[in-house]
């Protein structure tokens, strides 16, 4: 068991109690076991990566996957930096001698920052406030004497003997001024109070949304005079909501259960009806709650609503990503890659097999120059002299008038060419980066744009790694979230998916290999400059060679490397070079050498294993490990990518007009957002599936219980708006 330990931020820890309950309390919220939780927070600890404890410690986690393994340790940083939070208040309140045992009870059982908060508030330095000026005053022992209604006497004949004109309170309505602020303040800090109106607020509240100008037209005009429900209304209208507030079409408030607030606190303050002082504090009660707990908690409410939005926003991005960087590679096809424009002309990139740019050209077939009879005499030549079969079509401006042009080519021609419509989102990102500028510094940002599209049709993940992942277009706000939370998981969905397939260690570029386990951007460059100097790598453990590639990367990033022609076979799979003594051990005993890898006899090994525990310990593995290393010698180097379906190969075009209600087409899902998909018919517009219409299933809660980003679907056209260019579809056929 790990007590004293080094945290991931490398403070030590040595509480057993604080330990034991992130145990506890990750394990209840995860739904794992105890030792589970302690095996993850070990590996964690000790410098191993997500992608690495998910796929070569199984055995020591019960086979958490890597979305679990995210999760967890984004909680781990969380309650680690919550014990920190509640260190330092204690310590900071400790030091003015003011915690109670009752108190420091409170904040170590605090289970979020904002409980922690809420109990440090009375205790925290505050700036001047009104308050705080009222005490310098002396006016202290009577708020305590107002708040106590032990007294029959009013509150003018108490305030009377704290008049002091050289303190600053020189009449009696000064005095009682001051206390009532001294009062208010109190009420204010009360953590009992705060959780009781920042619940009530969120269970009962409604969030308001105006027009600043109804007359002007926008996109926000449904939340011109909107209101909803604060616990019911969905992630996806807090963000439209935030951004109309921000572009300044909104103005938005939060509606509180007042009424109910005031009589909660007034019922917790004014102990006696009776008491001379009552009609005094419920003026206090109410002046704390509209000046100083009301704003307060409008804030908090509104920043936890969009962290929820924003969480689920980034949620539903990162899946999309997956999707969209698992989809299957188009291999062993020469790639025409076209960027499509009007005035400066359609550029035109030409990739061989392994992705090496052979060509490029500018045509102009597109307004204003109109060149079709040139355009399509430079495209026959291309096609001829590099055999090329596929064409990659960018889907920005002059898309549907390029695909006019390749549609009415390809009836012309002799040999079958087929055409993609690609999503470009973020190649002109790409084209104009630094990297970009490095890989082709003899093209201009046009002809690195037709290479990128044309590779993110032969290896969507190689390329598209080369991205930001937030340019790539598959979410909803994305410029509107935190985004450190957003680059922070997506960037840990890029590595997931590059682990899961593997990177091929002659091939990969630089940018590729960063997202493997262990190595970041230096050490890629470093394998890279390695591979240039000294020719292909012949085994794994030439990785240690590498300048600053060192025995604890080399154990991260191994498995993950792929040698197809090397002088090991089992360099070819997925098998950890730790595993290879059991690998070939097992080979042995089933009669086989490491050459069979190759020549694929090893296809129904699985068959042959009658007790796989007793083996494993036979072997020298985990029964776990085992069972996958028998998984990956039936299929070396398998792609886990070839199980996504391919993309929809076109040879004929439809226009938006050609749409009929009623019409069945085939389609693929561009975007999953929280209320539909967006699905890519081969018109140019994405047509919307409305959640509604996913599926005859009486309930789903979200589209992705349904559907993902790159699902080929069939869908029946329910409406076609030209004039707004929408096309509204279903899937219930």
């Amino acid at each position: 068991m790990i007590v004293n330990r080094l945290r991931s931020n490398g403070r030590p820890v040595s509480a057993m109690g604080e330990y034991m309950d992130i145990v506890k309390t990750i394990s209840q919220e995860l739904n794992i076991k105890p030792w589970q939780t302690e095996a993850a927070i070990k590996l964690i600890d000790e410098g191993n990566t997500i992608p690495f404890i998910a796929r070569y410690r199984k055995e020591a986690t019960g086979s958490l996957n890597d979305e679990v393994l995210r999760r967890f340790h984004e909680r781990l940083l969380y309650l680690r930096n919550l014990e920190d939070k509640k260190a330092q208040v204690l310590g900071s309140i400790e030091e003015q001698g003011k915690l109670t045992p009752e108190l420091k009870k409170a904040i170590e059982a605090a289970a979020t920052m904002v409980a922690v908060d809420d109990l440090y508030r009375p205790y925290r330095p505050k700036r001047r406030t009104r308050a705080t000026i009222a005490k310098e005053k002396g006016l202290e022992p009577l708020a305590n004497i107002l708040l106590l209604q032990m007294t029959k006497c009013l509150p003018e004949e108490e305030a009377a003997a704290y008049i002091s004109e050289e303190k600053g309170a020189a009449t009696v309505e000064e005095a009682l001024d001051g206390a009532k602020d001294i009062l208010a303040e109190m009420i204010s800090d009360s953590a009992e109070y705060r959780t009781y109106i920042r619940k009530a607020t969120m269970n009962e509240g409604k969030i308001v949304s105006k027009g600043r100008d109804e007359k002007e037209k926008s996109v926000y005009e449904n939340y011109y005079d909107y209101e909803e429900a604060v616990s019911k209304i969905p992630g996806h209208r807090i963000l439209a909501i935030n951004r109309g507030e921000k572009e300044k079409f909104l103005t938005v408030r939060i509606e509180a259960p007042e009424e109910k607030i005031l009589r909660y606190l007034e019922k917790k303050v004014i102990r006696r009806e009776d008491s001379p002082m009552s009609s005094l504090l419920k003026d206090v009660v109410e002046d704390s709650y509209h000046r100083l707990i009301s704003p307060a908690i409008e804030r908090e409410v509104r920043n936890e609503l969009t962290e929820k939005a924003e969480d689920g926003g980034i949620k539903v991005f990162g899946k999309n990503l997956e999707q969209l960087l698992m989809q299957p590679p188009i291999a062993g096809r020469v790639v025409l890659g076209w960027d499509p424009a009007f005035r400066t002309g359609c550029k035109l990139a030409v990739v061989d097999e392994t992705g090496k740019v052979l060509d490029t050209v500018v045509i102009y077939p597109t307004e204003p120059q109109k060149k079709i009879a040139e355009a399509k005499a430079v495209l026959k030549r291309l096609i001829k002299k590099y055999s090329i079969t596929l064409i990659s079509l960018g889907n920005g401006t002059a898309s549907r008038e390029s695909e006019m042009v390749i549609v009415d080519l390809l009836k012309e021609l002799d040999s079958r060419v087929e055409y993609v419509i690609v999503n470009e989102a973020g190649a002109s990102v790409y084209s104009a980066s630094k990297l970009a500028t490095e890989e082709f510094p003899e093209f201009d940002v046009g002809q690195r744009s037709a290479a990128s599209i044309a590779r993110r049709l032969q290896d969507p993940l190689a390329e598209l790694v080369k991205i930001e992942p937030k340019a790539i277009g598959v979410g909803q706000y994305q410029h509107d979230m935190n985004q450190k939370k957003l680059s922070d998981v997506l960037e840990g969905t890029v590595e997931d998916c590059v682990n899961r397939v593997g990177v091929d260690l002659n091939t990969a570029s630089a940018s590729l290999l960063e997202y493997i386990s262990g190595i970041n951007k230096t050490i890629a460059k470093n394998i890279v400059a390695y591979r240039e100097t000294n020719g292909r790598f012949k085994n794994r453990r030439q990785l240690l060679k590498v300048p600053k590639l060192g025995p604890k990367a080399y154990e991260q990033c191994a498995g993950f490397m792929r040698i197809l022609d090397g002088d090991n076979p089992l360099d070819k799979t997925s098998v950890h070079p730790e595993s290879y003594g059991a690998a070939e051990e097992l080979l042995r005993r089933l009669g086989y050498t490491k050459e069979d890898i190759l020549n694929g006899r090893l296809s129904g090994i699985g068959r042959q294993m009658k007790d796989y525990k007793k083996l494993s310990e036979e072997v020298g593995v985990g029964e776990i490990t085992l069972r996958d290393i028998v998984k990956e010698l039936e299929k070396p180097g398998r792609d886990p990518r070839d199980e996504m379906p391919k993309p929809i190969l076109r040879t004929d075009v439809l226009e938006m007009k050609d749409l009929k209600e009623g019409m069945i087409l085939k389609g693929t899902v561009r975007n999953v957002i929280d209320f539909g998909a967006f699905v890519d018919i081969g018109v140019h517009q994405d047509g919307l599936v409305h959640i509604s219409q996913l599926t005859d299933k009486k309930f789903v809660k979200h589209p992705m219980e349904v559907v993902s980003v790159g699902d080929v679907v069939d869908v029946k056209v329910m409406s076609v708006d030209l004039a707004k260019k929408r096309i509204q579809l279903t899937m219930k056929i």
